[in-house]
């Protein structure tokens, strides 16, 4: 399977349409929960089109992000320019991203579930080790859940979240904002239609 054999020619070829995958407009959680987001500078980690990242930046934040798809760098900086606004985009995984201790006032991780849980657990550790204590992490993602709806997500439960999962993987945060919930949702072709979704925003101490 393609998915599994070369995922960045799998990603390139869904993100060469000219419309945008998963919508030109943020992710809603991380909209409705922009209040507890520490301002300054953030990061936003697989980042697509840069839906994400480049709405932070028009909501003041100084924002870096990331996507391995160079297909999809393109059209994030399509759509800051289109914004008028200046994201600092780097085409990287997560694994070769220039981790610095510290670094982030704000994380944004929204449907990244690429990740198996071995890959999760060093990537969450790369999130805790590059936000500033008195950071806060934007996480959200499909729960368990989502293994009956087909609106999104990598159809491997494994990859899908629960709240224990982060709380045990952020335990010494002061947790903001936890929910698991239904939600029908509208984020462009790739994420179209009633979700069962986790979504999370933590406090580093």
């Amino acid at each position: 399977m393609t998915q599994f054999n070369n995922p960045l020619a799998r990603w390139n070829e869904r993100f060469a349409s000219e419309n945008y995958l998963f919508g030109k407009k943020p992710n809603r959680y991380m909209a409705e929960k922009i209040a507890l987001l520490r301002k300054g500078k953030a990061l936003s980690i697989a980042d697509g089109e840069g839906r994400n990242s480049v709405w932070l930046a028009t909501q003041g934040f100084e924002v870096d992000a990331f996507d391995f798809s160079p297909v999809a760098i393109e059209k994030a900086q399509k759509l800051a320019h289109a914004h008028q606004v200046r994201v600092n985009f780097q085409c990287s995984d997560w694994p070769n991203f220039d981790w610095q201790p510290e670094q982030y006032d704000t994380i944004a991780g929204i449907f990244f579930q690429f990740a198996d849980p071995e890959s999760r657990t060093k990537l969450f550790e790369k999130l805790n080790f590059a936000l500033k204590p008195g950071g806060t992490l934007i996480i959200q993602g499909y729960g368990k859940s989502q293994m009956q709806y087909k609106s999104g997500g990598p159809g491997i439960l494994e990859n899908l979240y629960d709240e224990e999962l982060l709380l045990s993987s952020f335990s010494g945060y002061k947790t903001l904002d936890l929910r698991t919930y239904l939600e029908e949702v509208d984020e462009g072709p790739g994420h179209s239609g009633m979700s069962a979704l986790v979504g999370f925003v933590g406090q580093k101490a």
